[in-house]
């Protein structure tokens, strides 16, 4: 189905040089440092239930396509809050799938679901609905053996390491049980997600506030109760192997507030008499507080802006969060980020990772502020812009400026556990055509090249991420 010099230079000189820096990398094993696969999956180590469970129901990259076109969530198996019925028969939900599959034309979603059915599954004809059965078929009976169980997958893919994203409040469970089970054949790390602790619109902002006091013994009624309770989870966290926070908020707006105000400012969001300008106000301030306890115990803070989450209210009280219906919007960050930078802005041992859905601000913003900044990196396109072009704009605007030791690398950010070597496979190659063309220009070593390659490829992403 795949052509082996997909995404490489149609030149045919430039083409060469691209495909011997691919042989060098390609095999190179995948750093997967901010992720949401399910933690649960590598503790029980069981069979995926179905094909569609596996493919389509998780990845919203796919249902999304799908409703644009007017199919129902439900049909699709997503689960529902409000009670209502959904399709849970695999086969109905594959067919359907199989059905649109024609949507995905030209999306990374394509070459990604592509190179799982034919290098995980073996299939060799591209999926249409006379087939659909066939391929159902051959991947469910795959899902059934014991190399397809997910610790198997996980080694085949040769992922060397894995960060979930987990709420500050998880107990970690399924941490425990993998780190117990005494399994060898790959490293899980959590990673300290506090958005509901930390933004006041979240719907069980005030509930988590409450376990967060439980779990750490700390008075969450106080300001500073508040600020211990982080720094014990986050040393929890630490203890389980996180090397790195994250952080989802509506924009990049820090703020340093004097003590006295951080407190006052609290009291308010804790006792439900903050206004929409004291919230925007609180999550500015706590992204400071937590680049400071980032100095402290030297978690990544990685910070994920600008998504307008939710954009539909019927959709999200149907279904809930994550269901695709989060929609980038601008976002500034030289005077949103002013505030944490005048104060911990030189910090050489504090690493702070910045996403963007606002590819506006590569070379305006980003590029320039971690070109200088000891602290600041790029991470790389993210979500929508985790695609082919995203992957090469984000190369043209950012190298000139950033050069590529202020980014680090890739990470696949994915729910759907077989595209990660996908995700990392298409990463390489945009890298190494753009390293290809950059070498034909002669602005470039060959040898260069490819220390560079691999360092995108491996070592950024591990340095970055304290790996």
């Amino acid at each position: 189905m795949l052509h082996d010099d997909r995404f490489f230079p149609a030149d045919p000189a430039t083409r060469d040089i691209a495909r011997e820096l691919f042989k060098s990398i390609r095999k190179l094993p995948l750093i997967s440092p901010h992720g949401h696969t399910e933690p649960q999956w590598y503790a029980e180590n069981l069979p995926f239930p179905d094909p569609a469970q596996l493919l389509i129901v998780p990845d919203h990259y796919v249902t999304r396509m799908l409703v644009s076109q007017g199919v129902d969530l439900a049909q699709l198996g997503v689960p529902r809050k409000d009670g209502g019925p959904v399709e849970t028969d695999g086969r109905t939900i594959w067919r359907l799938f199989a059905k649109h599959y024609y949507l995905f034309r030209g999306t990374p979603s394509r070459s990604w679901l592509d190179t799982t059915f034919q290098d995980l599954f073996g299939l060799t004809e591209p999926l249409t609905p006379a087939n659909a059965d066939s391929h159902y078929d051959a991947i469910a009976d795959c899902l059934q053996r014991p190399d397809y169980l997910p610790r198997a997958m996980f080694e085949r893919f040769n992922l060397e390491v894995i960060a979930t994203t987990d709420a500050a409040i998880d107990e970690l469970k399924w941490h425990k049980l993998i780190q117990a089970s005494g399994w060898t054949g790959g490293r899980v790390v959590p990673t300290y997600r506090p958005d509901t602790i930390v933004d006041p619109d979240k719907t069980t902002f005030h509930a988590d506030l409450d376990r967060l006091g439980e779990l750490t013994g700390c008075d969450t009624g106080t300001w500073t109760g508040y600020l211990d309770g982080h720094m014990k989870r986050r040393a929890f966290f630490k203890s389980m192997g996180a090397t790195a926070s994250d952080h989802g908020h509506p924009s990049a707006a820090t703020a340093d507030l004097p003590p006295g105000e951080a407190a006052a400012l609290y009291d308010r969001v804790r006792s439900r008499k903050a206004d929409s300008a004291d919230k925007e106000l609180f999550r500015a301030q706590m992204l400071t507080e937590l680049a400071r306890m980032s100095v402290e115990d030297g978690l990544v803070l990685q910070i994920h802006p600008g998504s307008r989450r939710n954009h539909s209210p019927a959709m999200f009280a149907a279904f809930g969060a994550d269901k695709g219906f989060d929609i980038p919007g601008p976002t500034e960050y030289v005077q949103a980020l002013k505030p944490l930078l005048d104060r911990f802005g030189m910090e050489k041992d504090l690493r702070i990772i910045l996403f963007t859905l606002d590819e506006t601000s590569y070379s305006r913003e980003l590029a320039p502020l971690a070109g200088v900044y000891p602290c600041l990196r790029l991470g790389p396109p993210w979500w929508f812009f985790d695609s082919p072009e995203g992957m090469m704009r984000f190369r043209e605007l950012a190298t000139e400026t950033a050069g590529f030791y202020n980014t680090v690398g890739f990470n696949d950010d994915t729910r759907a556990f077989p595209s990660i070597p996908a995700r990392h496979d298409v990463a390489r190659r945009i890298d190494v055509a753009y390293l290809a063309r950059l070498v034909a220009e002669h602005r470039l070593r060959e040898d260069e090249a490819y220390e560079v390659a691999a360092d995108l490829a491996y070592n950024l992403p591990k340095l970055a991420y304290r790996l």
